[in-house]
């Protein structure tokens, strides 16, 4: 008779829990996954997915502009937002099914429930109070919006998770926040026909993604309509008697919205998982501590996904959770290489960036080029609009390895995957110029730039 109930119990049916489980229960592996929502997790339900049909949904008012510029004669456009709603929680609702299939076919158990742990071997569900035990856990929760407690206010805003369930359009909404959950809504809904407002407490949004990347959407942004507020915050969050909001913010300014959305962070979801009863090691933010095996200070215990706060990307989370079950269940260590993680914000116009920043290039390597284009695309000059695209590469001088590629304008996320892997491979700057461009495209640019940039102001020293 098993000592255990399964070999391996996985807390959560995201993507990087729902790949572990795939490919342990192929191995023969005993394997239960407990999820307290729906399987497929924040990138199915409620993030990645259903945000980028947003994204396309918005992306058509820009498109019937350009086409009036193409000769295509003008028509009122209308979009019904309840319609949209429907056929998008289908299309997820049809994900979600493939995700239990997937499971189901590989021969995991699917426990629909909420599950905590009693100690390193057993986890409690909930509502049915039932306790399974495992050999082996991974916690695979994921992680969950956040928003400051103590502003006065504050029960009155959503978060992304709201956002996506909205029961009609805002004429007015104010998004706060700088990250690229911020300033990817802060698109759809100025495409989308809203008054839109995107408020960041810091100099300028996107921290952590290049400079000229960062002031750059943010001009491109406010092109589209979008009103950019920098350098404040709220002190408190006003509703009237009509049902808007005042928000009253620190630079002594009031914005009145119909909506207010947080968008400031997300934090790993560890709190009532019963980890401290295991023994289970966290980190200042509540991020499960593994090692490069995805591995707890837990014999038994591994973690994977945004729920250990390393990268929090979708395919990472899949990748790391296909080498914990090659590690555990397949004989062979492997751990994911987390070093040059291509990612994309799918803002309007969207970005696309692989490496390291100048900033960070500079304090790593010292000395290096900057290739730099910034251009007006073909198909925008054809119908004279204004949106600008910029290209930068950064090279590190003494031995010409392509450091960054940093890419904002249309199709940047497609490219970006295809430059991912020569920059994964060290590719050098003389090694990427010997591709011949493709013509006629915007993507021929990564390969023509061939003068360094040098800042005005450098120039003039």
């Amino acid at each position: 008779m098993a000592k255990y109930d399964y070999d391996l119990f996985v807390i959560g049916a995201g993507s990087g829990g729902v790949r572990a489980a795939r490919l342990a229960a192929m191995t023969g592996a005993r394997v239960a996954v407990a999820e307290e929502h729906r399987v497929g997790g924040t990138c199915v339900i409620r993030g990645c997915v259903p945000k980028k049909f947003m994204v396309y949904a918005s992306e058509f008012a820009q498109h019937f502009k350009a086409a009036e510029g193409f000769g295509w004669s003008h028509c009122d456009m209308t979009f019904d937002w309840p319609r949209f709603l429907d056929a998008k929680d289908v299309e997820i609702a049809r994900l979600s099914g493939i995700y239990v299939n997937n499971l189901q076919n590989a021969g995991a158990d699917i426990v629909h429930e909420r599950a905590e742990l009693l100690d390193a071997h057993t986890v409690k569900l909930t509502p049915t109070n039932q306790t399974l035990t495992a050999d082996k856990i991974l916690i695979a929760t994921g992680g969950r919006p956040t928003v400051p407690q103590d502003l006065p206010g504050i029960e009155h805003a959503i978060t992304s998770n709201e956002a996506f369930h909205l029961e009609k359009l805002p004429k007015r909404i104010m998004i706060v926040g700088g990250g690229y959950i911020a300033v990817e809504f802060a698109g759809i809904f100025n495409g989308l026909g809203v008054d839109t407002c995107l408020m960041y407490r810091g100099a300028n949004i996107l921290r952590g993604f290049d400079n000229d990347v960062r002031s750059h959407l943010t001009g491109e942004i406010e092109k589209r309509g979008i009103k950019v507020i920098l350098g404040t915050e709220h002190t408190r969050i006003e509703k009237t008697d009509t049902g808007t909001f005042l928000n009253h913010l620190t630079n002594g300014h009031v914005e009145e919205t119909d909506v207010v959305m947080y968008a400031t962070g997300r934090e790993p979801y560890t709190a009532g998982l019963g980890l401290e009863k295991a023994g289970v090691k966290l980190n200042e933010r509540g991020a499960v501590v593994v090692d490069a095996f995805s591995k707890t200070n837990v014999d038994n215990i591994w973690a994977v996904g945004d729920v250990t706060d390393r990268i929090n990307l979708t395919p990472v989370a899949i990748r790391e959770g296909a080498a914990f079950a090659a590690t555990v269940f397949g004989d062979n260590p492997t751990s994911f290489d987390h070093d040059t993680v291509a990612s994309a914000v799918f803002s309007q116009p969207p970005i696309g960036s692989v490496g390291l920043t100048e900033a960070e290039a500079r304090h790593q390597v010292g000395k290096v080029d900057i290739y730099r284009a910034v251009f007006r695309p073909m198909k925008v000059t054809f119908y004279g609009g204004d949106e600008r695209m910029l290209m930068k590469l950064v090279v590190d001088a003494a031995t010409q390895k392509v450091l960054g590629c940093h890419v904002v304008g249309p199709d940047a996320p497609e490219m970006i995957q295809m430059a991912a892997i020569a920059i994964k491979m060290g590719v050098t700057k003389q090694q990427w110029d010997s591709t011949c461009a493709v013509h006629p495209t915007a993507a021929e640019e990564l390969v023509t730039m061939r003068e360094k940039y040098v800042p005005i102001e450098l120039a003039m020293a």
